[in-house]
């Protein structure tokens, strides 16, 4: 498999630190040129196209996928222009600013048989393969799943009202299409439906920027089963809290590793006679593996001609149809600078 990088930054870099033999980068692209050339030699690369135009990238470099790891702005435009030259995709999460600019994507991949991964890595975090494993397989133990409650927050940096994820013209919004996406991913593929009934609100309390650094959300599937979410950057002590409550018992994954802290997995089973559950404890600390079997399932459904295991763009226009319409109402600002 033969990839082309586009935006060489943090996630770029993420997304090609798992790239090993047999397959391999052939290109890499990123508008600050200088970026690009820095992760070549990083990553000890020979015989590398290095550009700062993405259409020279797809269109002539010798590549098979494209991953696209660029500001949300030209996440859908250069996803189009890949499909449109029959590559496979990997493009960050949230994948478009809104809904309305997956659809062309979705209709020429399925048109064209393309693969268009977008990266939830989330889904991948092994606390979230345990508890969706247990879900699958230990019914009668778990029982139903009743609802989600969710929690995801950081406190940002000096200036982080001055970067581009600040500006809603290249970011699409504040703290509900950054990290939001997330929580509402991972609650449509505990849920395995659609939410039929979506209520929120994004807030501003603390940043000096025109988009939101907080947002609540009530999502409602059609059986009235809900999901309870909150995102924010007035965190200040970094934090991931997903719970899940079932009706007879609770899982409950906490941290993220690195400023998140140790991943992992609390299963709460409830006995007979009730009162403290029966608790047994996962822990996950060797390290984040999620890039690598985002890539290598890709990988796999590419080769093998299958499908993604794990969703593909539609995930990312059921998750931006929610975003969008929770900003549709508005975003409340409090006076606090």
């Amino acid at each position: 498999m033969k990839a082309g990088i586009i935006g060489c930054g943090a996630i770029g870099t993420k997304r090609a630190q798992v790239i090993k033999a047999p397959h391999k980068i052939t290109a890499l692209c990123d508008i600050d040129i200088s970026r690009a050339y820095s992760l070549a030699e990083k990553l000890g690369l020979k015989n590398t196209l290095i550009t700062d135009d993405y259409n020279e990238l797809i269109t002539k470099a010798d590549i098979d996928i494209a991953i696209v790891s660029t500001i949300v702005k030209f996440s859908a435009p250069v996803t189009l222009c890949a499909v449109r030259n029959n590559k496979h995709v990997i493009v960050e999460k949230p994948a478009g600013i809104n809904a309305d600019e997956l659809t062309d994507i979705i209709d020429i991949a399925r048109e064209k048989n393309l693969i268009v991964k977008v990266g939830f890595n989330h889904r991948y975090h092994p606390a979230m393969l345990k508890a969706k494993e247990l879900l699958d397989t230990c019914h009668d133990k778990l029982g139903s799943l009743m609802f989600i409650r969710g929690r995801y927050g950081h406190g940002g940096r000096i200036g982080y009202n001055h970067e581009w994820r600040a500006d809603p013209n290249l970011s699409g919004g504040g703290e509900l299409i950054d990290q939001g996406v997330h929580l509402i991913d991972l609650s449509r593929w505990f849920f395995g439906e659609n939410f039929t009934d979506v209520n929120g609100l994004t807030c501003n309390y603390f940043w000096d920027m025109p988009v939101d650094d907080n947002a609540f959300l009530c999502l409602r599937t059609n059986d009235g089963r809900v999901s309870w979410l909150h995102v924010s950057c007035t965190e200040w002590k970094n934090m991931f809290s997903f719970e899940i409550y079932c009706t007879k018992a609770k899982l409950m994954i906490e941290g993220l590793g690195g400023s998140y802290g140790t991943e992992r997995l609390y299963y709460y089973q409830m006995l007979p006679e009730m009162g403290p559950p029966e608790t047994v404890i996962y822990e996950f600390p060797r390290g984040d593996s999620s890039w690598l079997l985002e890539w290598n399932e890709v990988v796999d459904a590419i080769e093998h001609g299958l499908p993604l295991k794990m969703g593909d763009i539609s995930d990312a226009y059921e998750a931006l149809k929610i975003v969008g319409s929770v900003y549709q109402r508005g975003r409340i600002h409090h006076d606090n600078h």
